[in-house]
Parts: structure tokens; sequence; C-alpha cells
């Protein structure tokens, strides 16, 4: 007889041959209780929809699971998770009441389903945790029809240990506390390997069946009490709710019931169909210079009052789509025209709609329309725009594509010394009282209200402050000294969070400058965070063609007291740090950074971290820090990564707006690797209005 993962092969394979259903729209790649792509406690080989993130909370008997995944690119994709399991203390009275796990995983797509081929998958759960859910597979799924899918895989670590068939690659050997969060690679692939299979069978366009043969033994679970595995078998059905939300109650290990939610959300396209705003004014028409020639005399900019006429026409236009006139300089064939743009998410719409107000107030003589975003009070770049080219290519087919090829983008240059201002920009005070919410941990976050206001001085030199009152949460608030051997730079973050109610998150003063072509500075002063005050400087260059950027960036800090006031730390620490800056846009969407040099904590090292940045304002990304600091004294994680991402709410609401949602999840905060976190930093700030960036949404222009 054949042993019973042969079986159950054996089993889905005449099954397969036995289906014959009407055809149905593609079965979309579901997800498991971990949050990944897979069946219900295993993994598949299949992959989901590039650029797809995903939110995932699964309840399965004691133990609850939170997962942030993201495809990265089509074959690569990542997941972070916090793991509970409850009543850990069931048969150690003195071990804690829960036990909390967070852990990273990896997989890659190898290999595309094609008519004869499956897709497969190779994987790593936990790969730099402290080992309570590590395992490494292997897995392939094939499609059969439009409704059934087969899985078949092996896996390696918690997925080798039920049924077995051996070590094809040695021993797994233990993991050393020393190694706790960081790669353990010696493991990888190693020890009992076991065989796992299963099948997805949907049963209509919202309900999916699932069955799996799975090789985790939960031998930890089982150990303390809080699982009876009584089967190798699970099942379940799942519920489709639109394109986004996935519902899921299975029966696990003959003995427990499971429930899971899948929130699905694509990056690449808004939730609300589009941005909704003001209809963009028509292009106006110049009439011919045979036709009327008096139209293109330039006499005109003699007159005393052109100027101020001319700037106040096109502030009334431009002010229902929240563009603000800094400055206007013309001559009779051209016109610079300095704006701000308060409330269009995209450069190139608001760069659009600025060019349609030239054209209905600028003189026919004008040719040439010359818009210079403004970004802190200093040009972030030029672009140069023909008027005759917005006159003939506004209905033309592929029209902006058509107008990027005769567009002109420079830096910015200097303020025309002809340059008309207004009296009224500057100063200028603002101020707003709303909702906020921290993200600490996929389940762990608090809801409180900040209170911001600043005040423009002038062009690029802005007070700025904040205070933060929690409301109710769930984060770490015990107020305990951190044990770290390290200066408590990062790791003494709950005595802020208590101690600190309301506090004063930050008060500084900021100067933006462009020292020269291509350079633009910063220097900031004051509280520059809740847990670190001092100056900040920075200096960047960035051609607005290029994909490469280099910066450097100085700081002298002091280490605030947790109350949040206006005090310091009673140890009065403080440090000089300062980092070397390479960025680099890699295409699709890609930035990597390189930061080399000295932390918070006095450690000196490199951060290595890859954002991916959509037209729509997303942002997703990882990060990894190493340092001198062992990871002894780093403590648990051994050295500082994680992700980060960033929601633009206007991509959920379909307003106009920048305000965003965002997060950065680490396994642990230690005091290795900290950087200041200081508002304002320059190439994030500029970047929307280069090249690259610029591009990636030049399709909104004619919007």
């Amino acid at each position: 007889m054949l042993p019973l993962p042969s079986r159950i092969l054996a089993s889905l394979a005449v099954s397969t041959a036995l289906f014959t259903v009407p055809a149905l729209a593609e079965i979309p790649n579901s997800l498991n209780l971990n949050g990944t792509t897979g069946l219900i406690d295993m993994p598949s080989g299949e992959a989901q929809e590039d650029a797809r993130f995903i939110y995932s909370l699964a309840v399965a008997g004691p133990i609850t699971r939170a997962t942030i995944s993201f495809q990265f690119t089509e074959r690569l994709s990542g997941s972070f998770r916090f793991q509970t399991w409850r009543n850990w203390n069931e048969l150690v009275p003195d071990a804690p009441e829960k036990l909390t796990d967070k852990s990273f995983d990896i997989r890659y797509l190898l290999l595309k389903e094609s008519r004869y081929l499956p897709a497969l998958t190779i994987g790593m759960i936990d790969f730099t945790g402290r080992g309570l859910y590590s395992s490494e597979y292997v897995a392939a799924t094939k499609s059969f029809g439009d409704r059934l899918k087969v899985t078949a895989g092996l896996g390696w670590g918690r997925l080798g240990s039920y049924g077995g068939i051996g070590a094809p690659f040695g021993d797994r050997p233990p993991l050393d506390p020393s190694d706790y969060g960081t790669p353990n690679t010696e493991q990888w692939f190693r020890g009992d390997a076991a065989p796992f299979a299963g099948i997805e069978y949907r049963i209509n366009d919202n309900w999916t069946f699932k069955g799996e043969y799975s090789s985790d033994a939960y031998v930890m679970e089982e150990d303390r009490g809080l699982i009876e595995r009584d089967s190798p078998f699970n099942f379940g059905f799942e519920y489709q709710r639109g394109p986004m939300a996935r519902y899921g109650i299975y029966s696990l290990h003959g003995s427990e019931i499971g429930f899971a939610f899948h929130l699905t959300l694509d990056p690449k396209t808004r939730a609300t169909g589009g941005v909704m705003g003001a209809a963009p004014t028509p292009v106006k028409a110049r009439p011919s210079r045979t036709a009327d020639p008096d139209a293109y005399d330039g006499e005109w900019v003699s007159q005393p009052d052109a100027g101020p006429v001319l700037r106040q026409n096109l502030a009334k236009r431009l002010a229902k789509d929240g563009i603000i006139i800094e400055n206007l300089s013309y001559t009779a064939q051209t016109v610079q025209i300095r704006i701000r743009n308060g409330r269009i998410d995209a450069g190139p719409q608001a760069i659009g709609r600025t060019a349609r107000a030239l054209s209905h107030v600028m003189p026919a003589s004008v040719e040439v329309f010359e818009i210079v975003p403004i970004v802190n009070g200093i040009g972030a770049s030029k672009v140069t725009i023909r008027r005759s080219d917005l006159e003939q290519l506004e209905f033309a087919a592929d029209n902006a594509t058509l107008l990027r090829q005769k567009v002109i983008l420079s830096d910015a240059g200097p303020l025309a010394a002809n340059a008309v201002g207004d009296d009224g920009l500057y100063p200028k005070f603002r101020w707003g009282l709303r909702p906020a919410f921290r993200l600490s941990e996929p389940l762990k976050g608090d809801v409180g209200v900040r209170l911001g206001a600043s005040y423009d001085i002038r062009p690029g030199l802005v007070l700025s402050g904040s205070v933060y009152k929690r409301l109710f949460g769930n984060v770490d608030r015990s107020g305990e000294y951190s044990d770290s051997d390290l200066p408590h730079v990062r790791s003494d973050s709950s005595r802020y969070t208590k101690f600190a109610d309301p506090g004063i998150e930050k008060l500084t003063l900021a100067w933006y400058a462009r020292p020269a072509e291509n350079l633009y500075s910063r220097v900031t002063l004051g509280y520059l965070e809740r847990m670190h005050a001092g100056i900040s400087g920075e200096l960047l260059w960035k051609p607005v063609d290029s994909r490469l950027a280099l910066g450097v960036e100085l700081n002298y800090t002091r280490q605030r007291d947790t109350d949040g006031g206006l005090g310091f730390d009673e140890y009065d620490y403080d440090v000089v740090t300062g980092h070397v800056s390479a960025y680099y846009e890699f295409g699709n969407g890609f930035i990597g950074q390189l930061d080399v040099g000295r932390y918070l904590a006095g450690d000196y090292g490199a951060t290595v971290s890859v954002d991916r940045v959509f037209a729509n304002g997303w942002r997703v990304g990882a990060f990894a820090t190493v340092t001198d600091v062992s990871p002894e004294e780093f403590g648990e994680g051994g050295f500082d990564k994680g992700i980060r991402f960033s929601i633009p709410l206007n991509w959920a609401l379909g307003n106009e707006g920048g305000t965003s949602l965002g997060a950065t999840l680490r396994p642990a905060l230690g005091d290795g690797g900290a950087r200041v976190d200081v508002d304002g930093r320059i190439y994030n700030t500029i970047r929307e209005y280069h090249g690259t960036a610029l591009d990636t949404e030049w399709g909104r222009v004619w919007r």
C-alpha cells in the first residue's frame, strides 16, 4: 500500500480527471491563514498580481495572526506577521499569558503556470526570527479548467514536522538565542522534509471550497496543550466579497475552527475609480497672426499695471484648484510663473491646470510658458511648454505623450529680477486639529488627535509644530526603562508614550534654500521629533533629469524628557550623527537608497532600503541597517529591519489632497541603527517634479 502522502497525491490526480464543469471567470489566487498565497495552512505555487497589498487577520483556535503582504514584483513578495498564542500559561503557570512573535516571509515565483507546467514557488517563513515558525518550502500549483486547482509541495522546518521522508540536505541545527533576528541560513532547507498537498475548487463566482493535507505537526502547541491535532486534514469554505474582501471559515486539525479575513488592495488603481475635482478649463486658442496682428503686439509689457493685473486674473483662475502663485515674471514672448500646489495630488495635473490658465490670461504675444513648482519655498524644477503646442495637441490622440515629447524639463534657476510677488502671501499662519492614528504593529496602535500649526515667515523659512493627544489604543504604555546596553535612543519609547500624553511632537524652525544649480539645502532647528531635539542640516545634489541623487546630512541632538515638554532627559544624552546618502531610481517606481554614517546610539554602519512608489501616491518599501553593534547588544531582532508603507487617503476617498496613512513595522525596536526622525528631508519633497516621477503621472496633465 502507498504511504499516506502518496495516496493523497494519487487521489487528487484521480479527482482532477473526474471534474467536468461549466466555465467561470479566472480563479483569483487565494490566501492562507498566514496571509500569504496558499490554501489553508499550506502555501501554494502561485503568486499574487504585481503590486498587490494585502492585510490579513486570521484566528485558528488559540492562535491569532495579523499579516501585511506586498507583491513587490510579478515574482517576488514579502510579508510581515504579528502572531499571538493565547493561554500560553495553561501548562506553565509562570509563563506569560500570551506569547507573541513577529516574523518575515519571502517567496519567489520560479515558474509561471503554462499549458503543461504548473506554477512553481520557493519560499521561506520566519527566516530571520526565533525559529518558532521557521519553514522553507517548494510548492507547485496547476489549474484544471477554471474551477479546480491542485497544489503539491515539500516543506522543511515546521512544514516538515509531520510525515517526513528524510533529510535530503542534512540535519537541521538548533537555533542559538544569539542568532535571533538574523537570517538563520544554517537551517534553511535542512532537516526532515515532508510533502503537503491540497485542492481549491471554485463552486461559483463567490464561493470556494478548499481541502489540504498539512505537513505541520504543531508540535509546540500540542506540547503546551493548546491544540489537539487529531488529523492532518484541513477543510474550509471561502466567500469572495467584491474585488477586495475575502472571508473564510475552516475545520482545522480535526479539532479546531478557524476564521480569516483578507483585504486586497491594488496601488496601481484607485478604489473610487479616479480623483473627484473641478473639471479643467479648456485651452483658449489665440487668433491667427494674420487675422489679428495687433493681438501679437508686445507693447503691453510697458504698461505699469500689467504685472499686478495679470497676476490677479491668474490667481482667480487657479484658486479653484488650490494653486497659489508665488511669483510672476514676463517678457513679450515668455512668462514664468512659480506656483505652490496645495491640493492636487499629481504634479502634472497642477502643471496642466496652470498652463490652461495662462492661455486664458496672457496676451497672444506670449508663446513660452515656464512653470516652476515651488516646494518648501524653493523651485523644484522648470517645465517649459510652448503655447502653440498646447493649442494644437489638446484634442489630438495620445495628446499627453505628444506634449511630453515637446516639453523641456530643466533646473528651476534663480528668481527673475522683475518677478511680481504678493505681499499678502507672507507671513502666513495655518493650523488644524485632526484625528491621528499611530500604527506600531499589525495589531497594535493608538488613535488620538493632533493639533498642528505652521507659520511661513518668508519663502523657505517655516516655523511649525504639533501636539498629540492619545485617546485610546493598545500600544505598550508600561513606562518601564529598557534594559538595553546601548544609549536608550529608541528602546524607551513606551515611556514617551505613557508620560508625553499630551506631548509636543515637534517644534522646529526650518530653512530651505537653493545654494546653486542642482543643489538643495535644508537646516532644521528645534524639537525635531518626540524623543530628540537639536539641529539638522542637509545638502542634496539632484539634477532634474537624473536617476541618481547624492546627499549629506549632519545632526547634533540631545534626548528630550519623556514628559513631552521642552526639557531634556535626566541622563543629558547628546550625540553628533551624520550620513552620506545615494538615491537611485531603477524604473517601474523602484527607488533604492544607501545611507552610510553614524547613528543615534553612536554606532557606525549602513542602511539599505528599497521602496516602490506609485503614481497615485502609494509607497511600500523595506529596509535593513547593519552597524558595529553586535546582535547581543542590539537585543531581540539582532539588527534593525522592517517594512514601511504610506497610503494616500484620496486613493480610497477619491478627493483631492495629500493626507496619508502610513507606518513603519519592525520585529523589534532597538537602539542600534536609529536615525533622528526629522521632517522635510529634501529628496522625497522635490522628486515629484523631477524627470522619472513627473513622467509616471504625465497622463494627468490634460485633466
